[in-house]
């Protein structure tokens, strides 16, 4: 079992392009940044993301209700790994903190509970109790991963293309029922600490690239049919 991290703020900038832009892009990127040291294929940085996303009832992290807009608890899968992670991404405008703990895929269902579990993942169950939190859906996707190293951190660079989603209803990452988000569009994303790091100023130059919302649950959750309240009751009374 992992113990919690935190990996401080980062700065996250986030462009939604067309499919042909994007394959432009990871061109651009193979040339001037290095392969994810976790990537895998003939370029070494690529993989499979899965996620499963959670809300209220009431659906406060959709509609970004008081606190719910500035923090998403999710679940997380790379690839064919035999381990996940609990996450927490609290966002504040640009800028995000992200905690996580990973436990072995096998336990993931105990969370259902919300109670069972090791110690070092009673910060997120306690989070979700408190918070009316539930999965609501599963969202898939391939990722392109670059990255470099500057004075202020890490710097990286991820193109996420072939999404789809499913709706779901309990602690599990198992495939279902699939519907395809955004045909022939891809979401590109920059993060990195400290003043903008001059590539990603040149990259925003050459493409003529505009940044945009692109959330993945959002786009999931309007494609599904799951946005609307589950109830007409309006916003849920959990608190942060």
């Amino acid at each position: 079992m992992g113990a919690a991290t935190t990996n401080g703020y980062t700065s996250e900038i986030k462009f939604l392009v067309n499919e042909a832009t994007g394959h432009r892009i990871r061109d651009w990127a193979r040339e001037r940044l290095d392969a994810d040291p976790n990537g895998t294929g003939p370029h070494g940085d690529e993989y499979r993301v899965s996620t499963l996303y959670l809300d209220t009832a009431a659906r406060d992290v959709f509609h970004r209700r008081g606190s719910y807009g500035r923090s998403k608890y999710r679940v997380r899968r790379y690839g064919e790994e035999p381990r996940v992670f609990l996450e927490r991404k609290l966002r504040t405008g640009s800028r995000l903190a992200k905690r996580r703990t990973d436990i072995p895929l096998e336990t993931l269902h105990l969370l259902r509970t919300l109670e069972a579990g090791a110690q070092d993942t009673k910060w997120f169950r306690q989070r979700v109790s408190i918070r009316q939190l539930h999965p609501v859906c599963r969202v898939s996707y391939l990722r392109t991963a670059r990255v470099a190293d500057t004075p202020d951190g890490r710097m990286r660079m991820t193109i996420d293309y072939s999404l789809s989603a499913a709706p779901a209803d309990a602690f599990t990452l198992d495939a279902g029922g699939q519907a395809s988000l955004l045909p022939d569009q891809m979401i590109l994303e920059v993060k990195y600490r400290g003043p903008m790091p001059a590539v990603f100023r040149e990259l925003a130059d050459t493409f003529a690239i505009m940044p945009g919302r692109a959330s993945k649950y959002r786009v999931a959750a309007a494609a599904l049919g799951i946005a609307k309240l589950a109830r007409e009751e309006g916003p849920s009374t959990a608190h942060a």
